[in-house]
């Protein structure tokens, strides 16, 4: 058999060219952006020629390099469809960043239907924060509400929904029309914290100015606190709809598109795994992809 270059350097090279950037494949391989080089390095010396022609930022293939992609990436492929048959399924686990409100309104109560569907598949639910960013740091893959996601990951919207104003049945008496928020306290996410002001554009009163504003890093303090008559918060339409607080009602009739979404995401490395591949078909078979 013909002496091959080490399967790391061949994968390096992959998702370079596949991401077009060291850094971005780096992050993809949990690797330093050295130590990608190192690998790739090795390989255009072990074929004695360069594969890419490097800028700045960015890596772009060159004629050989191309070509060198053509042949390879199908055998990658193969590679790896190969070692998950051969591999112990009773074993698949991803780790989950997500937010909390999200994870106990809509993905608990759905997660059942995956458990019958796979059964073997693991999933280590986490509710820290920075969840996209840490994607490179143990997190397998994200669901997260945001504005957009960095081009560098794979992402696909899940939901948009649109900002309402929620409140505290007590509290409807005494707010009961956009003008009476000038005396209100407000409640906002801090991954939302445009939310009031998308509102109240969408309304026409770009003016109106509450008493006060607070934020939030979870989304159920945020209920509970509009619940016990608080403030007035504004968030999503369905996390008014999946709550099961029956002291909190819709304020006013009016409802802005939101500019923040439920985005999942990971790296494009990680959907080749069979595990992400598995959850990522059953979340948007569940829940359905965003229009």
């Amino acid at each position: 058999m013909r002496r091959l270059p080490p399967l790391g350097s061949i994968q390096a090279f992959v998702h370079a060219a596949r991401l077009g950037s060291v850094k971005a494949a780096a992050d993809s391989l949990a690797l330093s952006s050295p130590a990608l080089t190192r690998r790739i390095q090795s390989l255009e010396q072990f074929i004695g020629a360069s594969l890419f022609e490097r800028q700045n930022n960015s890596v772009q293939l060159n004629e050989r390099g191309r070509a060198f992609l053509a042949d390879v990436e199908p055998h990658i492929e193969a590679l790896s469809s190969a070692v998950e048959r051969v591999g112990d399924n009773s074993r698949m686990r991803i780790t989950l960043a997500v937010p909390s409100l999200f994870a106990s309104q809509r993905l608990m109560p759905a997660l059942p239907s995956l458990r019958q569907k796979q059964p073997n598949l693991l999933i280590d639910v986490d509710t820290g924060a920075n969840r996209i960013s840490r994607l490179s740091d143990g997190v397998d893959v994200a669901i997260a509400i945001t504005e957009r996601v960095d081009d560098k990951h794979y992402s696909k919207m899940l939901e948009r929904g649109r900002i309402v104003a929620i409140g505290s049945r007590d509290l409807a008496g005494e707010i009961r029309h956009p003008n009476d928020l000038r005396g209100a306290h407000i409640l906002l996410h801090r991954a939302m914290p445009n939310a009031f002001s998308e509102w109240r554009r969408m309304i026409g009163r770009p003016d109106l100015e509450p008493a006060d504003v607070t934020y939030f890093d979870a989304g159920q303090l945020i209920l509970d606190a509009a619940a016990g008559g608080l403030g007035v918060a504004f968030m999503l339409e369905s996390h008014l709809q999946c709550s099961a607080d029956g002291r909190l009602v819709q304020f006013f009739g009016e409802a802005a598109d939101s500019p923040y979404a439920y985005w999942f995401a990971c790296s494009p490395s990680a959907l080749e795994r069979r595990p992400v591949r598995v959850f990522h078909d059953w979340l948007f078979d569940h829940f359905g992809a965003a229009a």
